[in-house]
C-alpha cells in the first residue's frame, strides 16, 4: 500500500520528546535539495493565511508509520503556529479503497470532531485492531463514541463539500507527487519525507530548514 518503506529509527515514545528539539541531521550539515527533499518543478496554490507558510502532512490512517509518527507531528503542529506556520493533514489515496477514510477526516473536521477524534482513530485500528477501511464499519465505530450526532454525521459524510474535499485532496497528493506517507509538502513548493530526510525525526528539521527558505522568497 504504502509506495515506500519508510523506517523508523527511534521507538514512538523517543520520536515525540524530539518533537520540539529537533536534533542536527545525521551529516550534521543543511538538508540539501535532491537529497533530504525536492523541489516542486511546478509551484501549487496553498491556502495559508497571508504571512504564513503552509505545511501539509500527507497521511493514511491504515499506516503504521503514520501512526507512529502522529504524537511527534501533534506536538510540532501545535507549536507550529507562534512560528507562523499553517499546518494541515490531507489523507492520501493510492487506490479507491482509501476514499472512506479520506471522508472519514472531512466529516471529523467539518464537524469540528478532528481535534478530538483523529488520534482515537489512529488508536482503533493500530491499538485496538479495529478494521476502519470500510464505510459501514467507520459508521459502525462512529455511532459508539460519545457526543456525535449521527445524523449530521451520516449526511456530511455523504455530502457534496466532503467528496470535494476529497478530490482536492487527490489534486495536491498528485501535484505534490506523494510517494509514500508520511510525507511533507511545503510551501506549495517543495516536498519531502522520512526515506529523503533519513528518518521520521530528521524530516521536521527538513521542514523547518524549507519554511526558512520559503520566507526568504
Amino acid at each position: 500500500m504504502q509506495r515506500r518503506t519508510f523506517t523508523l529509527t527511534a521507538a514512538a515514545s523517543a520520536l515525540a520528546t524530539a518533537a520540539l528539539s529537533l536534533p542536527a541531521l545525521a551529516q550534521g550539515g543543511q538538508p540539501k535539495e535532491g537529497k533530504d527533499y525536492v523541489k516542486l518543478g511546478k509551484p501549487v496554490g496553498t491556502d495559508a493565511p497571508a504571512g504564513k507558510v503552509e505545511v501539509i502532512e500527507f497521511f493514511w490512517y491504515n499506516c503504521g508509520h503514520c501512526n507512529s509518527f502522529e504524537p511527534t507531528f501533534d506536538a510540532w503542529a501545535k507549536a507550529a503556529d507562534a512560528k507562523n506556520i499553517s499546518v494541515r493533514r490531507v489523507p492520501v489515496a493510492f487506490n479507491a479503497s482509501f476514499a472512506p477514510q479520506q471522508k472519514l477526516f472531512y466529516t471529523l473536521e467539518g464537524m469540528g470532531k478532528l481535534g478530538e477524534i483523529h488520534a482515537r482513530v489512529f488508536r482503533a485500528i493500530h491499538v485496538e485492531k479495529v478494521n476502519l477501511s470500510k464505510e459501514d464499519a467507520i459508521l459502525a465505530w462512529m455511532a459508539k463514541q460519545p457526543g456525535i450526532d449521527m445524523a449530521k454525521f451520516k449526511e456530511m459524510y455523504n455530502s457534496f463539500n466532503v467528496a470535494s474535499q476529497v478530490r482536492r485532496a487527490g489534486q495536491l497528493q498528485e501535484a505534490y507527487g506523494v510517494e509514500g506517507v508520511p510525507s511533507m509538502g511545503v510551501a506549495g513548493r517543495f516536498y519531502t519525507d522520512g526515506t529523503m530526510a533519513g528518518s521520521l525525526t530528521a524530516v521536521l528539521q527538513v521542514v523547518e530548514h524549507l519554511v526558512g527558505v520559503a520566507r526568504k522568497g
